[in-house]
């Protein structure tokens, strides 16, 4: 299983994705999910991927392959980020349909993708790409993406992230959601890439590589716990003045 994150503040983006690809309870390997496409200097383009590793190596090298080549389409031609993302789509799709062709009892070819970055000129954004080819992107409401296994992350996000949440907030929350799912699901784990992007700079000069036994994480771990169980026996008990006999009803 895989968890990335992709959000999208004013100050800038925030990327994070762990490491871990498992085929099976003793197939675990390790796996960068984070890639920083070879494009232009007028554009920033990362993209995060889960699911089907296979896929996920086709598509990454059909995008490189069409940048080298110079076609038509590719990540250099495009003037916005919906566009590569609709390139990025279609990409996919296609080598889904490959794999799928190809007759293999029990193989699912499915692949997700987060794109973000900024084209000179454009606002920074991020982008989710469905396995079906289909897309969509950050909110006022919701400034996050996910994809893999994202349900013991989410919370957190929910809570804390706000538009106007400064870049160094939203790197804390990432690690946190991170964290947290690391925690409760074996298939997620370190090493953890973040990759911090300041708006309009167009520079990938902020990133970093937590191992498993990283100080930073393990003190942030640590306080998110201690904090958690602090706040929990401050919260009042239920009076039992509202209590009543239970309902039984036969049947």
């Amino acid at each position: 299983m895989t968890y990335c994150i992709a959000v999208s503040v004013k100050g800038g983006l925030v990327l994070t994705s762990d490491s871990r690809t498992n085929a099976g309870i003793d197939n675990v390997s390790v796996h960068c999910k984070m890639h920083v496409m070879p494009t232009f200097d007028d554009r920033k383009i990362i993209l995060l991927s889960a699911g089907n590793l296979a896929t996920t190596q086709a598509v990454l090298d059909q995008l490189r392959r069409d940048i080298k080549e110079g076609s038509k389409i590719n990540l250099n031609t495009v003037h916005y980020l919906s566009e590569a993302a609709e390139y990025l789509g279609q990409v996919s799709l296609a080598k889904q349909k490959r794999h799928a062709n190809a007759g293999q009892n029990g193989f699912f070819p499915a692949a997700t993708f987060l794109l973000a970055g900024q084209i000179d000129g454009e606002p920074h954004g991020a982008y989710l790409v469905y396995p079906e080819g289909n897309y969509i992107t950050t909110s006022t409401q919701t400034p996050y993406l996910q994809i893999g296994e994202n349900k013991y992350g989410k919370p957190v996000l929910d809570r804390f992230l706000k538009t106007d949440t400064s870049l160094e907030d939203a790197v804390r929350c990432c690690l946190i959601s991170m964290d947290s799912t690391i925690r409760s699901n074996a298939s997620v784990g370190a090493p953890v890439d973040l990759l911090i992007y300041g708006k309009d700079s167009l520079m990938l000069d902020e990133y970093y590589c937590f191992q498993e036994d990283d100080e930073y994480l393990i003190q942030l771990r640590r306080i998110w716990h201690e904090k958690l169980r602090e706040a929990f026996t401050t919260l009042p008990q239920v009076s039992r003045e509202y209590s009543r006999p239970f309902p039984f009803h036969e049947h």
